[in-house]
């Protein structure tokens, strides 16, 4: 049996918080809804509105499409710059700098 849009939606929003290594309250803060609000949304209490998905998705640089197709195209999509890199996040990665004699 396939999920539901409302599970998609909230099995995607799952995967983006996990990809991006963010919080229920990060996520919060960046829509101006409480902590609580997302966590009702997220157990299934409240339903994601379209102009949270729309919120959601700018968020985290997505289109809304991707995040309406479950949780593996969202987080696909999700870009490099917003993934964390084992527990820190892809944008405070500072990779090694190749120089003539090989990597620093």
């Amino acid at each position: 049996m396939s999920m539901s849009l409302e599970e998609r939606v909230r099995s995607a929003m799952a995967a983006l918080l996990h990809a991006a290594g963010e919080s229920q309250t990060e996520l919060a803060a960046a829509l101006g809804v409480s902590q609580a609000q997302v966590s009702r949304r997220q157990s299934g209490a409240a339903a994601w509105s379209l102009a949270d998905c729309e919120a959601v998705a700018a968020h985290y640089g997505i289109d809304v499409l991707e995040l309406l197709a479950g949780p593996t195209r969202a987080a696909e999509a999700l870009p490099v710059g917003r993934r964390r890199i084992s527990g820190r996040h892809a944008d405070t990665f500072r990779p090694a700098v190749a120089r003539e004699g090989g990597v620093r």
